[in-house]
């Protein structure tokens, strides 16, 4: 890749990127998935399409089209051996390889999905984020991340400056007015039948625009 990345963005194209790739597959992750999608989005009416940014291999993508038949979906995906099985599971013209600031998106979408991908930014680039998931929703954003109620630095797999919690979806609401909360919930990594790891999400829908 040429264009200019942060050294988080650097980090998630290399090897551990790659490791992460492997680690994170299986049926019991789609099951999981599904779980979490019919309760966070629970309160919505049907969507017709939906871009996620940080796709990996397309997990989330695949739950949704699922839940919703015919969803069009575009998966946005910084790690090459990722983004390589992602289109094999939506098609290579639904996969935009590339950075979450400067990937090429076109038009906005019914839904938005960010699902542990804040998390992972330079906290700097942060306001550059929102910016690019507001002006791509169409009605919906859906913000799974770690939560915090003041900004945190925390040691990922022996790594620093790699993972950040804070309120995300406090942040877009406060800067972005045409924005509103709709729902929120958490999911706990010991749930008996489906867990994902300590998310915290935020459907929120765009009012005006």
């Amino acid at each position: 890749m040429t264009e200019q990345l942060t050294e988080q963005e650097a980090f998630w194209v290399g090897k551990f990127g790659d490791e992460y790739t492997e680690r994170n597959r299986g049926g019991k992750l789609l099951a999981a998935n599904l779980a979490f999608f019919s309760k966070a989005l629970a309160k919505i009416p049907s969507i017709r399409t939906c871009i996620e940014f940080g796709a990996n291999i397309g997990l989330n993508l695949e739950a949704l089209q699922i839940l919703f038949p015919g969803l069009k979906c575009q998966g946005v995906e910084i790690n090459d051996r990722a983004a390589k099985i992602l289109r094999d599971r939506i098609g290579h013209q639904n996969v935009t390889q590339g950075s979450l600031f400067t990937a090429e998106t076109k038009y906005p979408r019914d839904l938005v999905l960010s699902k542990g991908v804040l998390i992972h930014q330079n906290p700097k680039m942060l306001p550059v984020a929102y910016e690019r998931l507001v002006s791509m929703t169409g009605q919906y954003l859906l913000l799974a991340e770690y939560y915090n109620p003041s900004p945190v630095a925390i040691p990922y797999r022996g790594h620093e400056q790699r993972l950040f919690k804070r309120d995300f979806a406090g942040e877009v609401l406060d800067a972005y007015t045409q924005m509103r909360l709709v729902d929120y919930g958490f999911i706990y990594h010991r749930d008996p039948n489906f867990p994902l790891d300590d998310i915290s999400w935020f459907l929120l829908e765009k009012t005006k625009f």
